[in-house]
């Protein structure tokens, strides 16, 4: 980030100007300043100064300032890569899809703003300084771009540790020698002296390539902000909540997907696992390879096996295939920004025929087919080739909702060798499916040494009734990570203080006021004041909860799960009239949003008007009908109307989107033994047995329906 001088603006601001749909943009300089004409907060067109440059290669974007202290990045970028490479030209950040005023991701509104999605890592020593009173900004850093401290902490430290002569001389006056006991008191790191220079060398404890990881993983995660007290070194998660490899974010064997970043691939590879760390790869002051081509790779894997036609199977290729190129594939972000994946994993074209994942081989052979590349790499290397990451099957399965889900998900979680983050994802996965076979899953989850781990066992078990699993979470409330704590106390937020074992009591609060402060740092956004919502919720704060939706619809009308939870706060109060008026408000917004409509329809249901809801429920299921829960809704209410004729369709429908859905099942055979389809109610039972083998209910049910049928 920097100033916007004529030094350090790359885009042509000479007159230039941009189409994006119907808006026409234009950038001019005036009195040595740079402008933008283009669409602003209203979708009128009018005048900005840009303020500060973000961003060097490949691309720049440019801030504009805003009289609250809002600082907006502009979606229309420059693209500064050489012409001949396509670069040297303005682009807009969403080419494909018309943003316009009114879209959270326009460059004046909520996913625009830098000062809660960049400024954390692109400046340094950065204080938000949100004023939620008055919904203004005043933030401030120590340097405007990423400086020493953004690594390294604060200076202060290091002057203390200067000015400590204990510390830094010996006993002999020797420097080195003294700096090498500091350190080794500090950070176990082993000193020995160089026998060329007798300077010190290190060598690093597993421990310490960990440390170096999170500390650039502040930068290089997808996660979320809760705390500004981080420091160089610390597990990510004790102040970051730290993307999961969540749907959406990552295809099922852990390639990142949508823009995830290094950290979390990179916590998934053999590598990571080998202790190999960021700066074996990378010089961190300069960004570059420590090494051309396949050098970096070559610094640990013998040339005489891996850089060879036998391994490669690519030799004689232009351009040159190098490791990168299988291990590594690349997906392009921000329209121009090419990224490799840092899971550092063999090739799974197997895997792309059985689950659909992308692979390295069809990257490039976009030609000929998955099942074409898995043949070639059976013939080259035999038909075992898994690799380290061994979890594909298992996410797919809870994604698709299958019914083996919970077994596979309880494998990757019982896993030692599994890495701690795809075993996090599993453990959270499960949320849905806690059953007394796995909850000693999470109980083991709460006591793994990684914070991330403690905080997924944390996840699978919300939601069960907080008085029972108060022996188990508690602990957590004084973890030393604090984001461990604040996932545990949330967990426990439904348990009344009388209900609390007194010496738990004071813990609870410390860490409740923890949770309190992590989403008053983050007012400025929808899902914190909902959070915090849901939170005082759970704790009976009604009318503390209800400020908090209000304040999140307010931030964003478009920020369905406020206006869903604050409907759902109105029916526990027995104001269904007012969640109806907020639902439907929140619609005009959001058409598209099936959750909404989902959630009137059960409100109108309770208002005793199913004739409207059915119209609501069935509208969710068209929006979305990869809910398997809104068709079943929709099938029920249906039924409930005396439509059974509509209601069986509906139901089969959903069954062959959701082949392992119980419910839908369920209902197929409550449903068709009901109207007299004694032979369908007994096929869907026999086939809901084979998911659920030891279920003593549906064995009776369905050993009554064979009786009937004889």
């Amino acid at each position: 980030m920097q100033h916007a001088t004529a030094a350090a603006v790359l885009g042509n601001f000479d007159d230039a100007s941009f189409d994006y749909f119907s808006v026409h943009s234009r950038f001019f300089k005036k009195d040595d300043k740079f402008f933008v004409e283009t669409d602003g907060p209203d979708g009128k067109l009018a005048t900005f100064e840009v303020k500060y440059t973000f961003g060097l290669d490949p691309l720049q974007q440019y801030l504009v300032e805003f009289p609250d202290g809002r600082i907006q990045a502009l979606s229309i970028a420059w693209d500064s890569r050489p012409k001949d490479q396509g670069g040297q030209r303005w682009f807009h950040l969403y080419p494909n899809e018309e943003i316009k005023h009114d879209d959270v991701l326009h460059w004046t509104k909520l996913n625009q703003n830098w000062n809660f999605m960049c400024a954390e890592c692109h400046s340094t020593g950065v204080q938000k300084n949100y004023d939620a009173a008055n919904d203004r900004f005043h933030t401030t850093w120590t340097e405007i771009s990423v400086g020493c401290e953004a690594c390294h902490g604060k200076g202060s430290r290091h002057v203390d540790w200067a000015h400590n002569q204990r510390s830094w001389f010996g006993k002999d006056d020797d420097p080195r020698k003294g700096l090498a006991v500091f350190l080794n008191e500090r950070d176990g790191v082993t000193w020995h002296p160089d026998p060329k220079t007798g300077n010190p060398q290190r060598s690093i404890a597993a421990a310490v390539t960990r440390r170096e990881v999170e500390t650039c993983g502040l930068c290089h995660a997808r996660r979320g902000e809760f705390s500004e007290d981080w420091v160089p070194g610390q597990p990510l998660s004790d102040t970051h909540a730290v993307a999961l490899l969540a749907r959406g974010l990552y295809h099922s064997d852990g390639q990142m997907r949508d823009e995830v970043y290094n950290y979390g691939p990179f916590k998934q590879s053999k590598m990571f696992a080998a202790g190999v760390t960021c700066s074996d790869c990378h010089e961190p002051h300069t960004a570059k390879l420590r090494a051309p081509g396949d050098g970096v790779c070559l610094q640990c894997h013998a040339p005489d096996k891996y850089e060879v036609a036998s391994h490669n199977r690519h030799e004689g290729v232009t351009p040159a295939v190098t490791c990168a190129s299988c291990h590594m594939p690349v997906s392009t972000y921000m329209v121009v920004d090419k990224r490799h994946d840092h899971s550092l994993r063999i090739p799974r074209p197997d895997l792309s025929v059985k689950l659909g994942t992308p692979n390295a081989c069809n990257d490039c052979h976009d030609d000929k087919s998955a099942q074409w590349a898995a043949d070639a790499i059976e013939r080259w290397h035999g038909p075992v080739r898994k690799g380290f990451q061994n979890y594909a099957e298992a996410f797919q399965a809870s994604w698709t909702d299958r019914a083996d889900a919970a077994t596979l998900l309880a494998v990757v979680a019982a896993s030692p060798t599994v890495p701690a983050i795809a075993r996090a994802s599993a453990l959270s996965e499960l949320h849905a499916r806690v059953s007394p076979a796995n909850i000693e899953l999470a109980r083991k989850g709460l006591a793994d040494p990684d914070p991330i781990v403690r905080v997924a066992a944390l996840d699978m078990l919300d939601g069960l009734p907080g008085d029972r699993i108060w022996p188990l979470v508690s602990p957590l409330l004084s973890d030393p990570s604090r984001g461990v704590r604040i996932r545990a106390v949330s967990v426990l937020a439904a348990v009344p203080p009388a209900n609390q074992p007194a010496p738990d009591r004071a813990a609870f609060e410390r860490a409740a006021a923890e949770f309190v402060a992590a989403q008053h740092l983050n007012a400025d956004r929808p899902e914190a004041r909902s959070t915090l919502g849901n939170f005082f919720a759970r704790r009976g704060l009604t009318a503390d909860a209800e400020s908090e939706y209000k304040a999140a619809l307010r931030l964003s009308p478009q920020y369905t799960p406020a206006a869903i939870n604050l409907a759902d706060l109105y029916r526990q109060l027995g104001r269904d009239g007012e969640g109806e008026s907020v639902l439907r408000t929140a619609i005009t917004s959001s058409l598209q949003d099936g959750g909404l409509h989902h959630a009137l329809g059960l409100a109108l249901i309770r208002q005793k008007r199913p004739i409207d809801a059915l119209n609501e429920f069935r509208t969710a299921g068209e929006l979305e009908p990869d809910r398997s829960r809104y068709a079943y809704v929709y099938a029920v209410a249906l039924h409930s109307a005396g439509r059974v004729g509509e209601s069986i369709e509906v139901l089969k429908a959903n069954l062959a989107r959701h082949p392992d859905d119980r419910d839908t099942l369920l209902a197929l055979v409550t449903f068709s033994r009901d109207s007299g389809n004694i032979g369908a109610a007994l096929e869907y039972a026999e086939r809901l047995s084979r998911l659920v083998p030891n279920d003593h209910e549906l064995t009776r049910l369905t050993d009554d329906l064979r009786a009937r049928l004889k």
